[in-house]
């Protein structure tokens, strides 16, 4: 097993080689609705309780999260829609067999979709590689049964994982993991056999974390511009916006995921893209020079 100081080797910003993006744009733009569903009653035994309140059932707090699937994806989609922009979507399996509805919705808009376990009540921290290798069986076949498509990456549900998870990714055929929100590009992460990288996520452009911080959307529009106006004049970097139906597919939050989408659309060199396809451009173009420039760093033997 590779150990997790040996997983990914360390690239400073400075010196490492340029990333560029297909026609000489600036900045790769990419979109995560995380599309969840929480079991009302989660099963006993997981490390992590799912919902804040006791006792259980939590009504208030299910029926909050249930919201993003009856209503908020729905809205959000349309604002997508709107710009041109083809989501990432982080993709709880589950969704499709609960709401073929949502699935359809997916097929429709071409969508591209990566895995978020199968339920966002239940954790891959516990799991056996044995068990853990039937479990992303399980979602690659749902996805391919569902949509069509094969499973590229993954977000872990909750952001869970086992030491296994990368190599076990490699061996089925995925080829990037969102869970390394370690860098502005892709990187790549150290596999047992085939390639891996990491995909740059977001926790800061997540609503979700900051919205439970008491930040709002107002202040989320303001940070993604921030953000959006830095890496476009460092160029070669990448963006994602990781959103929650539940949250920016409200009322009153969906306006400024619009005024973010216009913002973003109105300048040129920008590369409004999806994480499968900024994986793929990354194995092909940069993949091996930024591997052999990292194992040329002093540090490369030092960790």
């Amino acid at each position: 097993m590779i150990l997790p100081r040996d997983r990914v080797l360390y690239s400073p910003l400075a010196d490492r080689p340029e990333v560029t993006w297909p026609d000489d744009a600036r900045i790769a733009v990419w979109v995560a609705p995380n599309i969840e569903h929480y079991e009302y009653v989660q099963p006993e035994g997981e490390l992590r309780d799912a919902w804040p309140r006791m006792p259980h059932p939590d009504v208030q707090t299910y029926s909050f999260k249930d919201y993003g699937n009856r209503v908020g994806v729905w809205r959000m989609a349309d604002a997508l829609e709107e710009f041109g922009v083809t989501a990432t979507v982080s993709l709880n399996m589950a969704v499709m067999e609960h709401f073929p509805e949502i699935a359809a919705l997916i097929r429709d808009l071409g969508w591209k979709v990566m895995s978020h376990g199968i339920y966002n009540t239940r954790y891959s921290y516990q799991l056996s590689p044995e068990e853990e290798r039937a479990w992303f069986v399980d979602t690659i076949q749902t996805l391919k049964r569902h949509t069509g498509l094969d499973l590229r990456g993954m977000l872990g549900p909750a952001i869970s994982g086992t030491l296994s998870t990368p190599d076990i990714m490699a061996e089925l055929g995925l080829v990037y993991h969102t869970d390394w929100a370690h860098d502005d590009v892709p990187v790549p992460l150290a596999v047992e056999k085939g390639r891996l990288i990491s995909v740059p996520y977001s926790f800061e452009l997540n609503d979700a974390p900051l919205f439970m911080a008491n930040h709002d959307s107002a202040y989320f529009v303001e940070i993604a511009k921030r953000q959006f106006d830095t890496l476009y004049a460092e160029g070669g970097k990448v963006m994602c916006l990781a959103l929650h139906p539940f949250l920016f597919g409200q009322p009153h939050t969906i306006g400024h995921l619009r005024e973010i989408l216009r913002y973003i659309t109105s300048h040129d060199g920008v590369w409004m893209t999806t994480a499968d396809d900024i994986a793929d451009h990354y194995l092909e173009h940069h993949y091996d020079t930024q591997l052999a420039y990292a194992a040329s760093l002093p540090t490369a033997g030092s960790r």
